[in-house]
């Protein structure tokens, strides 16, 4: 078995090296070429081709302008389990820019919405956290 599997295996290297060193440097200068794309403005103006189909098999077509109008979601503070998103404080069950807040943390949250779910957590950096000190 393993005599046929390399006769086999010679055979099809022998057969597939038929390329000549002019075919190959062809090639190569051919993937070297600066190759146009698509322009960004097009990219911009064209539909999102993909749907999502819901439990309930209903087809839902994604609003491309929702999509570009979406704003930031920015998780500022936690407190209290309160949560400081895009300068107002909520608690869990709360809607913010359509999506439901579902979990407050120690350090970020959980925001559900019908097709996603987004995960905002706190920045790293110390300006976040507040200290007192006793005189």
């Amino acid at each position: 078995m393993k005599k046929i599997f390399l006769l086999l295996l010679s055979l099809t290297v022998l057969f597939a090296s038929d390329l000549s060193v002019e075919q190959i440097e062809d090639m190569v200068n051919k993937i070297h070429k600066k190759r146009e794309g698509v322009k960004l403005e097009t990219l911009d103006n064209t539909l999102e081709p993909f749907v999502r189909v819901s439990e309930n098999n209903t087809t839902i077509i994604l609003d491309p302008v929702m999509k570009k109008k979406e704003a930031k979601l920015v998780l500022h503070a936690i407190v209290n389990g309160k949560a400081y998103i895009n300068d107002s404080w909520s608690v869990i069950d709360d809607k913010i820019m359509g999506y439901t807040l579902m979990f407050i943390g120690k350090r970020g949250v959980v925001l559900r919405n019908v097709n996603h779910i987004k995960k905002l957590y706190l920045r790293k950096e110390r300006d976040n956290f507040i200290t007192l000190e006793e005189r």
